[in-house]
């Protein structure tokens, strides 16, 4: 039973760190403290991200409605969620460091066919429910070159800022913000800046930085409209709640 108990412990702290805390007692090292941090971020990251987008998902199914979601939006978020966890795996980053990538990609690809099917588009749904698994299977196969994955993830970066700017300008326009779920909106926002953290402590890589530094700028954004439309979503909400009061 120790040595299960001290094999998960450094699968988590890595040996050097277990070494530190467990046989030396120094629990005061800077450079395990932060790996520590980074594991437990990566962690409850990847803990929260299995049901992040569920009130999203609810919210839709609820109302029979996916009013103020911008399918391309959603679109091109799903092309950026799966360019970095099939980058990631190809490339043996620790799944602390990615992992919630795989839940974010089956929670965006269901809210995008629940925007197709609600939006008129049941057959497109139901096509791109069966595309979408055998493209995520080609690219985590091995057969897709690294430089291939590389420059998907590199073209995160602007695919990100476009993707969050329609829904912005989506939500300015319709002067509310809809159908979007306050809650996914800051956990999302929450795990771009702590990704940040893990990912300079865990991978090194620039990109995948430089990708987490721009969807936390571009999450902030729609966190910001959900406070300055606030209001005006509740006034929303009560009259179409007293309207269905008249009507019965």
């Amino acid at each position: 039973m120790g040595d299960i108990i001290k094999g998960f412990l450094i699968s988590l702290l890595t040996e050097k760190c277990f070494n530190e805390y467990f046989l030396k007692y120094n629990f005061l090292d800077v450079p395990c403290f932060k790996s520590s941090l980074s594991k437990g971020l990566g962690i409850g990251i990847i803990a929260g991200s299995i049901l992040v987008k569920v009130p999203q998902i609810l919210k839709i199914l609820n109302s029979k409605s996916a009013k103020g979601i911008n399918i391309y939006g959603v679109s091109l978020e799903l092309f950026a969620i799966t360019a970095n966890f099939t980058y990631s795996y190809v490339m043996n980053f620790p799944f602390s460091a990615w992992g919630e990538g795989t839940f974010l990609a089956l929670q965006t690809a269901a809210i995008a066919a629940l925007v197709l099917h609600y939006g008129g588009s049941p057959m497109q749904a139901a096509l791109f429910l069966s595309v979408y698994p055998a493209v995520v299977s080609a690219l985590v196969s091995g057969y897709t070159p690294v430089d291939v994955l590389w420059t998907m993830q590199a073209v995160n970066v602007p695919i990100i800022l476009v993707a969050k700017a329609i829904q912005v300008i989506t939500n300015y326009k319709n002067g509310s913000t809809g159908q979007l779920s306050a809650v996914t909106c800051f956990l999302l926002f929450a795990g771009s800046i702590a990704r940040i953290f893990t990912s300079i402590q865990e991978t090194g890589d620039l990109i995948i930085i430089v990708t987490y530094c721009v969807s936390t700028i571009a999450n902030g954004a729609i966190v910001f409209q959900l406070f300055w439309y606030w209001n005006v979503d509740t006034t929303v909400s009560t009259k179409n709640k007293n309207k269905k009061k008249k009507r019965t």
